[in-house]
């Protein structure tokens, strides 16, 4: 029996994914899911499937299975828990604002909550008018796009489809750059100085830039805007980009080969924020905040600071709201 309907207008936010556990067996369909979107890994089906079923996914999980488990809460995955807190703490925002009738929903590009679901879930409850929020302040062809491409994909064979509005991209938006200037400041006067800022997105292949993805362009962008904010010197920061996958040359430089150069040059302490990542997880958990610190003390390093993303801080929820009053004008 259909539910009634709440509200004509929903938003619907959309992070990435986790597996439903960090075990060999549950990574095992969450990857297969993931590379093989032809955003994510755009080599020739021929080409890439066999790659895919016969070596990645007979090897990758139980890796990945590890490095999850590291970062594994009692609430489950902290992307799925974080992103259902940033979904609830925009409804209270909305609802301040003057907009309660709002519904807001989440869903991931890969694993659950789907975004089939969510949409099903959206359509029983009446809703006429959706806004997509891919949570990317950076677009990207394997992120955003990919995010619209699910939406798609996942209306394919429903009867009626809501009108649709999508959000591509905040990487310069002046609540933006002020939270994330904000978390620097508290976290510098909670721990001090450093030596060295890194800014960390994740990477992209490089030839993805060179065919239009401006990604790497809209990367800079934001971090000369922070950097302006704090007015940093340009000797004190750096842009790294990090998670590359695979063996062709991405977008460089490489936040690891970064890191152990900055030891081997003789700086004791760096911190680390991820700009790129609007709620933690494996990617700044584990990978950032874990294995690249190891590897700065191996090397010589003494202090290494991890700052966290800004997940579900008010001064990021109500950002959040404003691109929604923004996307949802005339609505």
């Amino acid at each position: 029996m259909p539910m009634p309907p709440t509200s004509p207008i929903a938003v619907l936010l959309i992070n990435l994914g986790s597996p439903a556990a960090p075990t060999k067996k549950a990574l095992r369909p969450y990857l297969n899911e993931f590379l093989s979107d032809r955003r994510v890994i755009d080599l020739p089906r021929w080409k890439w499937l066999p790659i895919l079923h016969g070596i990645v996914l007979n090897t990758r999980p139980k890796r990945s299975a590890h490095a999850y488990r590291q970062i594994w809460q009692e609430d489950g995955a902290p992307l799925i828990a974080i992103t259902a807190r940033q979904t609830l703490a925009l409804r209270s925002t909305l609802a301040a604002r003057g907009l309660g009738h709002y519904h807001v929903a989440s869903a991931m590009r890969y694993g659950q909550p789907s975004i089939k679901n969510a949409l099903r879930d959206l359509a029983a409850r009446g809703v006429e008018k959706l806004l997509i929020v891919p949570m990317y302040p950076q677009y990207s062809d394997a992120t955003t796009a990919s995010v619209f491409d699910g939406v798609a994909q996942a209306l394919a064979n429903q009867r009626a489809i809501p009108e649709l509005r999508l959000v591509r991209d905040w990487h310069t938006h002046p609540r933006y750059i002020a939270a994330l200037a904000d978390s620097i400041r508290r976290h510098t006067l909670a721990h001090g100085a450093t030596e060295q800022l890194l800014f960390s997105f994740h990477g992209l292949p490089a030839r993805y830039a060179t065919e239009g993805d401006p990604y790497p362009r809209q990367c800079e962008a934001t971090v000369a805007a922070v950097a302006a904010e704090l007015q940093l010197p340009a000797e004190r920061y750096r842009l790294v980009y990090q998670s590359r996958f695979g063996n062709e040359p991405w977008l460089q430089p490489y936040a690891d080969e970064t890191i152990q150069a900055l030891a081997a040059e003789g700086y004791k302490n760096i911190r680390i924020i991820c700009p790129g990542f609007t709620a933690d997880c494996l990617e700044t958990l584990e990978e950032m905040a874990m294995t690249n610190r190891s590897l700065f003390l191996q090397h010589g390093g003494t202090h290494y600071d991890y700052i966290p993303a800004l997940n579900d801080d008010p001064a990021h929820i109500e950002l959040l709201a404003d691109l929604v009053a923004a996307h949802t004008q005339g609505w």
